[in-house]
């Protein structure tokens, strides 16, 4: 796994892209930014397990390098379950083939390049959107709760991860700090910390807690509910 260093090398700050340098660096970059993004994974898997079926299909939107889909291959089996991952990153999508191959686990996997937005859902079991929908444009996030709703079938379940903000400006800001912190504490500096927040700041657009539940509600699932949660980042279940 290569390190992140993206931003002590970058001297200019831009708008945040998923290059082809962001895609080698992008499972470590994931390790120390995402809290508890391993044990996500295998929450995710465990509540899988309790609503899929044989021949079931899961849509990973915004799958990135592939690395949730390879571990719910290992920790969803017995289950026979077909992933497709949809990513409109050509860099991450080419190490996702990669790894896939590496791991024996191609035959279980697809992966389609293409907006998430304009991508036809089949049928499906399950659709995960992890820290995906904060990249979407706000105008555009309940169109596309709507058609993940309309694709899975009855019980099927949605899993959605976001970095939220806090109504309460105090908690806002100690969640904000109390994140830093876990940043430092990955080995990231003062300044790669500062370089990525002005990349992201255009670019990366989270919501609070209840208009995420809002738009989800409002999608027609019959329950939503959080089941995970560390200070401003946030997991929810919706059941179709």
């Amino acid at each position: 796994m290569s390190k992140d260093t993206i931003f002590q090398d970058q001297q200019t700050v831009r708008d945040f892209q998923f290059t082809p340098k962001v895609a080698e660096v992008f499972d470590d970059m994931l390790d120390r930014s995402v809290p508890c993004y391993r044990q996500l994974i295998g929450m995710t898997s465990q509540l899988l397990k309790e609503f899929l079926k044989d021949g079931d299909r899961i849509y990973d939107l915004g799958c990135s390098t592939g690395t949730t889909m390879l571990e719910l291959c290992r920790h969803l089996s017995p289950i026979d379950v077909h992933l497709i991952g949809v990513d409109n990153s050509p860099a991450m999508l080419k190490k996702a083939s990669l790894k896939a191959d590496v791991y024996a686990k191609k035959e279980q996997l697809q992966f389609i390049e293409g907006d998430i937005l304009e991508t036809k859902l089949r049928t499906t079991g399950a659709v995960l959107v992890n820290y995906t929908l904060q990249f979407i444009r706000p105008i555009e996030r309940q169109n596309l709760l709507k058609k993940i709703y309309q694709a899975l079938r009855p019980g099927g379940v949605l899993i959605v991860s976001e970095k939220v903000i806090s109504a309460d400006p105090l908690l806002n800001r100690t969640y904000i700090n109390l994140y830093l912190e876990f940043k430092r504490s990955q080995g990231y500096s003062e300044i790669e910390i500062a370089k990525k927040r002005e990349a992201l700041e255009n670019v990366l657009v989270p919501f609070s807690s209840a208009e995420n539940m809002h738009i989800i509600k409002n999608a027609e699932f019959a329950t939503v509910e959080t089941f995970f949660q560390w200070f401003n980042f946030i997991s929810y279940i919706a059941i179709k």
